[in-house]
């Protein structure tokens, strides 16, 4: 199962442009609302997601995603069931994938040491230990990246 983590202030194309590229592709993957079942995007777009936290089954996890968006990603980044899910993906070999400013959260975890890695301009200070590739998509073993909204698709496609 495939993890898509909404938080308050989420940048939905990341989101949703993700999902429905996994979801096409026939991946398992479900919404998590951080903050609960209904969450609003940066832009004003109320999406009720799939499940709560409460129902995050890490044993049975192949990977996160993690949207960017302000405030949507100091969000995440504040949320225990999203740190606790990407330190056991990260810990247990298994994706974690993260879009526009995102990428940061895995930077400041430690996560990007060694790898290739992209995310929104302004924020490639904050992927501590990465090589900085500014390209749309950057795959390195199994941690995705990629720029913002506009590679949202290209972002799913490496995904899946």
């Amino acid at each position: 199962m495939f993890y898509v983590f909404l938080a308050e202030g989420f940048e939905e194309t990341e989101a949703l442009a993700t999902l429905d590229v996994m979801r096409r592709a026939k991946l398992d993957v479900l919404t998590v609302g951080v903050t609960g079942e209904m969450v609003t995007s940066s832009h004003k777009v109320t999406v009720k997601a799939d499940i709560t936290p409460d129902k995050i089954d890490l044993d049975n996890i192949e990977g996160v995603v993690l949207p960017g968006g302000v405030p949507g990603t100091p969000n995440l980044e504040k949320a225990d069931c999203v740190i606790e899910a990407v330190k056991y993906c990260y810990e247990n070999d298994k994706y974690i994938a993260a879009i526009c400013a995102a990428p940061s959260i895995l930077g400041h975890l430690g996560i990007l040491k060694n790898k290739k890695a992209t995310c929104f301009p302004e924020y490639e200070t904050e992927l501590e230990g990465a090589q900085y590739t500014a390209a749309h998509t950057e795959t390195d073993g199994k941690v995705i990246t990629a720029k913002g909204a506009g590679c949202a698709v290209e972002f799913g496609h490496a995904i899946v």
